[in-house]
């Protein structure tokens, strides 16, 4: 039996995560899911790639808004608004995507720079904003958020477990930044699960995740090192990139939990296309 194990959002793109009980879908992914986003001054996105300090903030979900605290200094903290206080909306960039965001606040843009040492601004995606995932695998021309390109991110925990049986120092989940965690199967059963349900909703496995030297860094300290992707490259790779985990689509709004039970409806193998 596949069982939901772990559920997480990342409101603040390549920010920390937040752990859920219960996962609310929308048109885009979870609800607070990579809503924000820091930009540079150009108004290029900005990750732990570039900046490994980002993963040191850590926001927690409150009445207000999102509470972002620096996990390295204590008393730096930031309550960022649900809800932007500047008006109008400016064109960001998301690798090669293009779409309309809002600036949340002077506050926030001095407060980010200031943690990060860098000048950037914080910017929020509209419901007004639909940025599409890519047409190759899309179902119904789905959108998401400011994620990568995918609105959800699935992992098999048997898989992280036979990867960690190949190092010498086992590494936790968040190295990979999943939403959907799920126990039982087999490692990589995730790459056979074309499409499955959970509580009434259907999901499909559309394309194999591409993993990046975000996976290097350590989330608690934000230090930077060579695993998981020298020992993944060994077995895992395919057309020179490294995969683990699986990007889905799904039908209709709803909501997931864990110990939610997962409903195989079609397996076979789910391949990246060719560019």
């Amino acid at each position: 039996m596949l069982t939901i194990s772990e559920l997480y959002i990342y409101p603040i793109k390549s920010l920390g995560g937040i752990a859920l009980n219960s996962a609310t879908l929308t048109d885009r992914g979870f609800e607070h899911d990579r809503r924000w986003m820091l930009v540079d001054d150009n108004n290029q996105f900005i990750t732990q790639r570039e900046v490994n300090a980002m993963a040191l903030l850590k926001p927690q979900l409150t009445g207000q808004g999102l509470l972002i605290q620096n996990s390295r200094i204590a008393g730096e903290e930031l309550l960022v608004p649900f809800e932007p206080t500047i008006t109008g909306t400016t064109m960001v960039t998301v690798w090669s995507n293009h779409c309309r965001a809002q600036r949340v606040s002077e506050e926030a843009d001095a407060w980010f720079s200031k943690q990060l040492g860098i000048s950037c601004k914080l910017v929020y995606m509209p419901d007004t904003t639909n940025r599409f995932v890519d047409g190759r695998y899309a179902h119904n021309k789905e959108v998401t958020s400011f994620s990568d390109g995918f609105p959800l991110l699935l992992i098999g925990q048997a898989s992280l477990d036979d990867l960690n049986s190949r190092l010498a120092t086992p590494l936790p989940i968040n190295r990979f930044r999943p939403n959907v965690v799920f126990t039982g199967g087999t490692a990589f059963e995730e790459d056979t699960m074309k499409q499955f349900e959970i509580n009434g909703i259907t999901f499909f496995c559309v394309k194999p995740c591409a993993r990046c030297i975000i996976t290097t860094i350590d989330q608690q300290s934000g230090a930077k090192a060579k695993e998981p992707l020298t020992t993944l490259s060994s077995y895992r790779k395919k057309n020179n990139k490294i995969l683990f985990g699986q990007n889905l689509l799904y039908k209709g709004p709803g909501k997931i939990t864990v110990g939610d039970t997962i409903t195989i409806q079609e397996k076979g193998a789910v391949e990246l296309i060719p560019d």
